[in-house]
């Protein structure tokens, strides 16, 4: 039984796709799970934490790789999250989870992007962050969010 703080949900699962370069549709993953976790009636700072992590990891493939997936499940205790690209990788981790730090092309960086804080933002927004990434082949970021 979930703990009485917890609202009443079973195991939800969504899947979305990511399109390379498509920064019209990026967001609309986030956007949806906001409004699902809106509907379940979770905490509202449970939602901002995981809508911006995962908004920022949206971004970050729309950006950065070759096309991807998103893929949320939800129930009573946590909401995890997985985006997983194919792309160019991440060469240096500690590197990029510095603020700032952003290999973001000028034409990104136009549009208000590639400011350097995406990692360091799902970090601060998660309470459970895995990053595996092989240079040349792509990266999956494991987010997860605590429902307490």
């Amino acid at each position: 039984m979930a703990p009485a703080s917890s609202p009443s949900i079973s195991l939800m699962h969504y899947t979305f796709t990511i399109e390379r370069g498509n920064f019209a549709d990026a967001g609309q993953a986030s956007s949806n799970v906001k409004r699902t976790l809106k509907q379940l009636g979770v905490d509202p700072s449970c939602i901002k934490r995981s809508v911006v992590a995962l908004f920022e990891a949206e971004i970050n493939a729309v950006a950065h790789a070759y096309g991807g997936t998103i893929d949320v499940d939800i129930d009573a205790q946590k909401i995890v999250m997985v985006v997983a690209d194919q792309g160019p990788g991440i060469p240096n981790i500690d590197l990029a989870m510095q603020e700032g730090w952003s290999t973001a092309s000028p034409q990104v960086r136009e549009m208000g992007y590639g400011a350097g804080m995406g990692l360091p933002n799902i970090k601060k927004n998660t309470d459970e962050l895995k990053i595996d990434t092989t240079v040349g082949v792509g990266t999956t970021v494991t987010m997860t969010v605590y429902l307490a």
